[in-house]
């Protein structure tokens, strides 16, 4: 909720930023401007699990920009999406900003029928998205996911490196694109990861989100529950691979070793607290195994030598690199996005948001007199 208000903030200045340029004319007199206009009407295809920050990272721009929004949200989260707009449609005028509840045919709609579309949930629907805009010609940004790697060389300091890993691994319950899952030892620091996250893992509190301690909170659904269980099945597990009893849809945070190449849970998003234990020879091996799958969101990468890893940080194929952090956490006032199948189009936020929810204008003004 924090985030949401500080996404807001910071949007709300927007409309006073430059919106173009002036250049001199290339030949004799006049001025040559740029502009940037507002496509008319953006339609939001957003998820259920920040219900609050997503639906505002893509509404707050598109309005600053000058277009009104129709926003369809997961069915799980209406309630937050009605109350948000029931919030801001206090500040706005009539008819500006639109819910409209629903399934994949009234996402459908809004993309048939919006001026700009972008879109943050599967993989799937996110590419039936993107095709059905592109057939309209309309601009399109879709958001799809991750299968995320944290590269630990020998130098980290493996303690610190392990903290960040059990945090993006179980925090929210893995159910974020950003989430970890899987973890690349190089060298010798395998063995002593090995042990250090397991402990972190086992360590972290899972239970009531409403508890201020809790770090892992429950799964989002039965379904989901069980997909998740179905992924560390039959694996060789470090830590967790239960299901805590009580109440609520819960899975204890999950460390696997010796997953097969082609298992899915190297393959495909599981969107849970679970976490594939990986080891590379060497910084080149491990960047060929984050490469080697279909997602390309975020790496993150934990050492004590920047100078000897920078080269081969620019042979990471992701949209977002972090160094000593955890691969959770966006800085909404940069751009986000990431290659391959995790994005489809232009990033969001920050002022590529901006850029992303108009369209460019060129105007040439000659004087109206002969001179």
């Amino acid at each position: 909720m924090a985030r949401t208000a500080a996404i807001w903030r910071y949007y709300a200045q927007a409309p006073y930023e430059p919106v173009g340029a002036v250049h001199e004319a290339a030949a004799g007199a006049g001025l040559l401007l740029t502009r940037r206009r507002p496509h008319g009407v953006a339609g939001l295809i957003t998820p259920w699990n920040f219900p609050f920050a997503i639906p505002s990272w893509k509404a707050a721009p598109a309005l600053a920009a000058g277009n009104a929004v129709v926003l369809k949200p997961a069915p799980e989260a209406t309630a937050c999406a009605l109350r948000l707009a029931e919030i801001v449609q206090q500040v706005l005028p009539e008819r500006v900003f639109t819910v409209v509840p629903g399934g994949a045919a009234e996402g459908a709609a809004v993309a048939s029928a919006a001026d700009a579309v972008s879109f943050t949930g599967s993989t799937g629907a996110g590419q039936a998205v993107a095709r059905a805009a592109t057939a309209r010609g309309i601009p399109a940004q879709a958001e799809m996911g991750g299968l995320n790697a944290a590269i630990v060389l020998p130098d980290a300091d493996i303690a610190r490196a392990a903290t960040h890993l059990a945090a993006a691994i179980a925090g929210y319950a893995g159910q974020k694109c950003t989430a970890t899952s899987r973890v690349i030892a190089v060298g010798g620091a395998a063995g002593p990861l090995r042990e250090a996250l397991a402990e972190a893992l086992r360590s972290i509190p899972v239970g009531d989100p409403a508890d201020p301690a809790t770090v892992c909170g429950p799964l989002i659904s039965e379904r989901a529950r069980e997909q998740v269980g179905d992924a560390w099945a039959g694996l060789s597990l470090l830590a967790g691979g239960t299901v805590p009893e009580g109440p609520g849809w819960y899975a204890a945070p999950t460390l696997a070793e010796k997953v097969p190449a082609d298992h899915r849970l190297l393959r495909e998003e599981v969107f849970g607290p679970v976490a594939a234990l990986l080891t590379a020879a060497d910084l080149a091996d491990a960047v060929r195994i984050t490469n080697s799958v279909p997602y390309g969101l975020v790496t993150s990468v934990h050492t004590a030598d920047l100078d000897a890893t920078l080269g081969a940080l620019d042979e990471l194929d992701t949209g977002m690199i972090r160094i000593n952090a955890p691969s959770t956490g966006v800085d909404f006032h940069l751009p986000f996005g990431g290659t391959k199948d995790s994005s489809h189009g232009p990033r969001e936020q920050g002022r590529a948001a901006l850029e992303f929810y108009t369209s460019s204008r060129t105007y040439t003004l000659s004087p109206g007199k002969t001179m």
